[in-house]
Order: C-alpha cells, then sequence, then structure tokens
C-alpha cells in the first residue's frame, strides 16, 4: 500500500521481564489452572474498578458438563465468596454467599465493600465441593492521600485468531502495577478464518460464525477467558475497562455498526444489546442503574481516571470523499451530550494532580496534508475537505471535530493543566501533544498529552501491508511525524503494551514489544519512553519507569 492510500483511507480491521513474577502469578492461579483445568472454575477470577473501600470481584462456575457458556443449561448453584488481608485466608476481610444461574450465564460479580483503602487484599470462591484459584487485588488510596506514585499496565485490541497474549503474561509478571487499564477490544466478534494475523489465523475462533446473538457473544467471551496468559493476569492485578467495537461489531455507532447487515443479522439494537448484556455479565466492571459504562475512579490527590465509552452514543462515521467536511458539522458527536458534559465536568474541576482519560480512539489530530484555513477556504470548501486537512481515521475523533473542540477548549479556557489521554484501537503506537489548533504548533495551546498503545495481538499497519518489520513503516512514520508536528513518535509495526507510571511530578508512558505474537512463548523488550512533566510538554526520556 502507498503511503497517501495508508494516510488516507481508514483502517480496514478486516483486510525482557522474565524470571520470579511469573512463578508466582502461577501459583497465584493454583496448580493447573492456568490450563483452566478446574472443572467448577473453567474460567479463572478477575477483580475490577478498586475503590478505596472496596473493589469488584467475578468468577464463573460451570455446574454440570451440559452447563456450557450460552447454553442456557445448568441449575442455579451456591457460591461461597470469601476475601482476606493473607493468601492463606487466616484473616477474613468480606465474606458472603451468592446463587449463579443461568440467567446470568452461571456469572458472578460481587461489589465488596467494607475493605480498607490501598490495601492488597486476596479472594476466592467455593462451589460443589471446589474451590477456585485464588485472585489478588488491590484497593484504590482514600480520597484525601498523597501516594507516591501510580502505575497501570495499558493495553488494548486483543485478537483470539491474530496471535497469542504474550502481552498479559509479560504485564502478569511485574510485581509494580496497581491496575491494568484496558481501553477495548477485549474480544473480536468475527467468524473462524476472517480476520487473523499477519500470515493467517494463529488459533480458531470459537463460535466458527460471526457472533450475533447473546449465545454467541457468551461462548466467544468464554473461549477468550480460556487464554492462560489472560487467566493469570486477571488473577494478579485488578482490571479497569472499557468497551470499544469489537465487543459488538467492527466501526459500531449508536444505530449500527459498518460490521452488520440488518437483512441477515437482523435488527441492531437487539445484537448491541446481547453484546452489552455479554460484556457486563463476564467483564469485572461496575456501573449504575442504567448500566453506563464510562465512569470514573480516583487514587487520592494524584489522580483520577475517567473511562469513557465511545460508540454507544456516537453519529455515524463520515464518509471519505466530497463528504469529508461533514466531520466538522456541531451536530455530529462522538461521545454524545451528557458523556461530554460529565467528562468536561469531571476533568475541569478535578482536585487531583493528574487527569487520566481512558480514549478507546486517538484524539491527537492525524491529517495528511493539514491546511492552513486563512489561504485554502475556497479549496476547501469547494473539495469539502475539513479545514484541518484530510482525516487518515474517520472513526477516531478526526471524525467528530466539534466534540473534540469543545472538550479541549474546555480545559485551556479553565486552564486545566496535566490532562493525559491513554488510547487504544489503532493497533499502533503513538505520542502527542494535543494542539486546540493544530495549524499552530507549537506556537498556540496545548489541551494535554496522548500515549496511544500497540495492539496485544491484532493486525498492525506491517501487518496489514506485509512488509518486513522496520522497513516501509519507518518512511511512513517519519512522514507522518514530519507533517502532524504534534506528533513525537509513531510506531506501526509491533504489538505489545504500554506502563503508565504517575507520580507527583511526572508521568511516562513506557512502551513494551513483543518479540513475536505468531509465539505463544514470545519475549518482549522495551520500545520506548516518553513523559510529561507539571505544567509541561511531551519529552522523550532515555529509561522505562521501573
Amino acid at each position: 500500500m502507498r503511503l497517501t492510500e495508508i494516510i488516507a483511507t481508514p483502517f480496514d480491521r478486516r483486510s525482557a521481564l522474565k524470571g520470579g513474577g511469573a512463578a508466582v502469578a502461577v501459583s497465584l492461579l493454583g496448580a493447573g489452572t492456568a490450563r483452566a483445568e478446574s472443572d467448577v472454575f473453567r474460567h479463572g477470577v478477575a477483580s475490577g474498578d478498586p475503590l478505596p473501600g472496596g473493589v469488584l470481584i467475578w468468577t464463573r462456575v460451570t455446574p454440570s458438563e451440559d452447563a456450557t457458556p450460552g447454553s442456557g443449561a445448568g441449575a442455579p448453584t451456591s457460591v461461597r465468596w470469601e476475601v482476606a488481608s493473607d493468601a492463606g485466608f487466616g484473616s477474613i476481610a468480606a465474606s458472603g454467599n451468592h446463587t449463579a444461574s443461568a440467567e446470568s450465564d452461571h456469572t458472578i460479580k460481587v461489589d465488596v465493600t467494607g475493605l480498607a483503602p490501598a490495601r492488597e487484599y486476596f479472594y476466592r470462591f467455593t462451589a460443589l465441593g471446589q474451590t477456585s484459584p485464588v485472585g489478588r487485588t488491590r484497593t484504590a488510596p482514600e480520597a484525601a492521600a498523597a501516594p507516591d506514585r501510580l502505575r497501570l499496565g495499558v493495553v488494548s485490541c486483543a485478537n483470539w485468531e491474530a496471535g497469542y497474549f504474550g502481552a498479559y503474561r509479560h504485564l502478569a509478571a511485574r510485581e509494580d502495577l496497581d491496575a491494568i487499564v484496558h481501553l477495548g477490544d477485549y474480544i473480536y466478534e468475527y467468524p473462524r478464518g476472517e480476520y487473523g494475523g499477519r500470515n493467517g489465523s494463529v488459533r480458531p475462533h470459537d463460535p466458527a460464525h460471526e457472533i450475533v446473538s447473546l449465545a454467541d457473544y457468551r461462548i466467544r467471551h468464554a473461549q477468550y477467558k480460556t487464554d492462560p496468559d489472560l487467566l493469570t493476569l486477571h488473577a494478579r492485578v485488578p482490571f479497569i475497562c472499557t468497551w470499544d467495537d469489537h465487543e459488538s461489531a467492527d466501526n459500531a455507532w449508536s444505530g449500527g455498526a459498518e460490521n452488520h447487515q440488518p437483512a441477515t443479522e437482523g435488527d441492531w439494537q437487539a445484537r448491541r444489546e446481547a453484546a452489552l448484556q455479554a460484556y457486563l455479565e463476564w467483564m469485572p466492571v461496575r456501573t449504575g442503574g442504567d448500566r453506563r459504562l464510562y465512569r470514573r475512579l480516583r487514587f487520592g490527590t494524584l489522580a483520577e481516571l475517567s473511562m469513557l465509552d465511545l460508540r454507544s452514543y456516537r453519529s455515524q462515521q463520515a464518509k471519505s470523499g466530497p463528504g469529508w467536511r461533514v466531520v466538522d458539522s456541531p451536530d455530529r458527536t462522538i461521545a454524545g451530550k451528557d458523556q461530554l458534559d460529565w467528562v468536561t465536568a469531571g476533568v475541569t474541576s478535578a482536585p487531583v494532580s493528574w487527569k487520566l482519560i481512558g480514549n478507546p480512539v486517538m484524539i491527537a489530530p492525524l491529517v495528511f496534508p493539514p491546511l492552513e484555513p486563512a489561504t485554502t477556504a475556497a479549496l476547501t470548501e469547494l473539495i469539502g475537505i475539513p479545514e484541518s486537512g484530510i482525516p487518515a481515521n474517520l472513526d477516531q475523533w478526526d471524525g467528530y471535530t466539534a466534540d473534540r473542540q469543545k472538550l479541549l477548549r474546555a480545559i485551556t479556557d479553565n486552564q486545566v493543566a496535566d490532562v493525559v489521554f491513554l488510547t487504544g484501537d489503532i493497533h499502533t503506537s503513538w505520542a502527542a501533544d494535543i494542539p486546540v489548533d493544530a495549524a499552530n504548533y507549537p506556537a498556540g495551546q496545548t489541551a494535554g498529552v496522548e500515549f496511544v498503545v500497540p495492539s496485544v495481538s491484532s493486525q498492525s499497519m506491517g501487518d496489514m501491508t506485509k512488509t518486513p518489520p522496520r522497513t516501509a513503516s519507518v518512511v511512513a512514520e517519519t512522514a507522518l511525524v514530519g507533517v502532524n508536528r504534534h506528533l513525537h513518535y509513531a510506531e506501526l509495526d509491533s504489538h505489545g503494551y504500554g506502563v503508565l507510571h504517575v507520580d507527583a511530578d511526572q508521568a511516562q508512558m513506557d512502551w513494551f514489544y513483543l518479540t513475536d505474537v505468531s509465539d505463544p512463548k514470545t519475549g518482549v523488550r522495551h520500545g520506548i519512553s516518553f513523559g510529561v512533566r507539571r505544567g509541561g510538554r511531551i519529552e522523550p526520556r532515555s529509561n522505562p519507569m521501573v
């Protein structure tokens, strides 16, 4: 693919940390359970959404051989849960009983309360004479506390067929993480064999067809939770998750999806409802009575994390070509009015040092070429190019510039500093300042920085073009960074994850890249680091924050 085609065309998704930590992680899961060999607790345990006084804990029970995920079979089953301050469960901090039934696909999600802030806890479940693997979790600091630091693993885009989940294994080997931030595409909806890796599918999806029904989504979630590396990571660290499009269908929006055909796949709202129900059953996420996925978590006075849902309320994506100019319309939204008001109010009033935003799709402008409005107004009006230039991906905030400007202007007008967007979706790595007006960068205002992590396994741009790594992609990266001056880094080949470190003085993202996602034992290396000081702009760093 030519560089101009890569930049101007929206992505078509169809087309060194080894050692003792890993052994500890496996021992926490218990003998054999890293391969999901427990009869009753075949899908492991998980925790999520830590608060100062509590945390969610999750599991799924299999009460009988016919009670497979999505089957609707299996009797209601009594499950005992326990949370302790020690791995031997000598000091029980909270406990209770819960009934797992087919109504929730025999999943259990308990919002445990009454815990101490900033404490490590262990948890387990018991049912039908068997005990689950032991999970480890951690509560958040109390609101008035001033923790020394916060360290988050940051991931997105894990496609079962495209490769193994080595990123999860290497994150589980660390002993320094407070939580995992998962920015979406935790599962993929495609049928077997349709969307694999660079050289095809590494392992087959279940069910074999594209997932559409509630049973389908349950089966697919269950399959992902048999991955040994994901099992291990869930048992080691609490997750903070939001969804993107592939948890329902590719390029989803409020009224449909690119990968949804009503004539053959039925009503979109019914499919979305099935996807959401399965997601809420199978993921350790906390929602209110309205099942709203956007929410906020606090880490003392150091940081606040706002997790966004950029699929449920958005307008349909614009089409490339003569209709490009529609991206500037104030009638279009990516977040929906209520969510945009919510995140704006939160960021502009948060009594913390760092305002973190879990942002499923890239917010930094990514265009080719950026056009200066004063001298190109006639041209942009004539052929319909947006004033900011030709967007590379209309599924991102570039396709919804009015919402972006509202948020960025609110940040700068209220003189809010130290905003960090954590982003996934695009299967590549980026580091950027966020300009209010890209044409005036670096002289103009900036509203924060953005760190974009690569995919866990889903095809990168290098995979899509099938060019040797670090060859043609380097040319594209150089061109992109040269044209979009607010971009400080682009890497289009590698898979992996990020680790975000935040302390009173700085925020730093370290990128780690896997050797080969088609190898279940893949190694990992540190790729690069970028950071930002309080009140500053993005800058390169020489070493990872370990």
